[in-house]
């Protein structure tokens, strides 16, 4: 069910599109985009292409393409985009908060539950039944993603390589996608799917990209991105989770190419093996919540940073440690998105038509295939097995899952989790509470 609308207009020659209008659409979107970074940009398609008109085609995927090669998560930034093509500054800020406002407090509140009453049985039932679902639910996202990106040998080498090269090497997650993005630049217009249309340019005239514009953007946006977090770096003190965090999660922000599972990935080997804050199952847990929840995917770092700074909260009281990393967490995620916009889309919109970037889209999504295809076997190995060994075949740390410790409640979950979704479109949600439930009664059942 959608939000009642006005009639379509058809664009170019429509009027601008009231700001309270906008306003008042973005509000409801962030209550209702579910379904991580493909549902979301599927929504957004639908109500500001099909069923609104605000946007035509072109300019949406040129805006797509542009949050694609973006560090961070990708429908974030493109309905910023898109609210900066609308309305200018006033319509990126009102996209871009609404965005993530109702997920944020809506994961602040389930991070508190997991925390505080995690260890209780019935609860600690559901979590586990919720990450058995992600499982299936990343397997989906790949072979959806698969199909639409690997129409080419070079594509599926790339995808192939990149999966090898985290998995098996360990190289830099950002290392990965550059190499591809060369490809791709490399390649061109040899590759299916990098030619882009050329659409519309009116928009481009909006904000006439200039060095003196750019300098401006650029000195406002770090103060207002970097000032908060190295206060309270500087408060909480040096050794402090608190700092740990928004020092990682600023670097990570500015290095995570590849959209929101390329994000996760990073953020999974970080916050396991190098820092140990959690689990790798408790982060499957945070995944499965995050799915639940609207907004981006890459939510579930406000679930990381809250257990985080939950569990080492220096002075602070337990809990409220927990809100302030997931402040510190969010901040420092998600307003650099705010920033790329408002730097580069004055002069990307004049790039419409540039074979050579799309080239370097197309590689770098296929890339992506090999990136969730890492973390679909993490996540398996983790919550499908009850032990794993570790492996150093080339010198990085690879863990085989003892075959005789598999769960076989959770493959069953897992595996019609995947059917459900991939087969007969489920909606998430209802197959992750699904999930839940069978957590529960067999935690009940003892």
């Amino acid at each position: 069910m959608t939000e009642p609308g006005p009639a379509p207009r058809d664009l170019p020659g429509s009027p601008p599109v009231p700001f309270a209008e906008a306003f008042r659409f973005w509000m409801w979107l962030g209550f209702v985009n579910f379904g991580g970074p493909t549902g979301q940009i599927s929504l957004m398609h639908t109500e500001l292409v099909e069923r609104r008109r605000w946007i035509d085609e072109g300019s949406y995927l040129h805006a797509l393409n542009f949050a694609m090669l973006l560090p961070g998560p990708e429908a974030h930034q493109l309905a910023i985009y898109v609210g900066w093509l609308l309305n200018g500054t006033p319509g990126a800020l009102a996209a871009g908060v609404f965005f993530l406002l109702p997920a944020f407090a809506l994961m602040i509140a389930l991070s508190w539950v997991f925390a505080v009453h995690g260890d209780v049985t019935w609860i600690a039932g559901v979590f586990d039944g919720l990450a058995w679902a992600v499982v299936g639910i990343v397997a989906a996202a790949l072979l959806r993603i698969a199909g639409r990106a690997l129409g080419h040998p070079i594509l599926v080498i790339l995808a192939v390589g990149a999966f090898l090269a985290l998995f098996v090497f360990g190289v830099p997650f950002p290392v990965v996608v550059l190499a591809a993005g060369a490809v791709g630049l490399i390649a061109g217009t040899r590759l299916p799917g990098s030619k882009p249309d050329a659409t519309d340019l009116r928009q481009a005239e909006r904000v006439p990209p200039s060095w003196g514009r750019t300098a401006r953007v650029l000195a406002i946006g770090l103060a207002v991105w970097l000032i908060p977090l190295a206060a309270i770096a500087v408060a909480a003190g040096s050794g402090s989770v608190l700092a740990e965090e928004a020092v990682f999660f600023t670097i990570a922000s500015l290095v995570t190419f590849g959209g929101a599972y390329a994000v996760l990935a990073y953020v999974n080997r970080a916050a396991v093996i190098r820092f140990g804050w959690l689990s790798a199952s408790e982060m499957a847990v945070g995944l499965s919540l995050a799915e639940t929840t609207p907004g981006p995917l890459i939510m579930v770092v406000v679930f990381v940073g809250f257990l985080a700074a939950y569990r080492e909260p220096a002075s602070l009281e337990p809990v409220a440690a927990g809100v302030v990393g997931a402040l510190v967490v969010a901040w420092a995620t998600f307003v650099p998105s705010f920033l790329w916009i408002f730097l580069g889309a004055p002069s990307v919109e004049r790039l419409r038509g540039n074979e050579r970037l799309s080239g370097a889209l197309t590689a770098i999504t296929a890339s992506v295939v090999g990136v969730i295809a890492n973390l679909a076997v993490v996540f398996a190995t983790s919550v499908l097995f009850d032990e794993t060994n570790v492996r150093t075949p080339f010198g990085h740390e690879v863990a085989v899952p003892v075959l005789g410790s598999a769960d076989l409640l959770a493959i069953a979950v897992a595996i019609v989790s995947f059917v459900a979704i991939l087969r007969f479109r489920v909606n998430v949600v209802w197959v992750i509470l699904a999930a839940g439930i069978v957590g529960l009664v067999r935690a009940v059942a003892g």
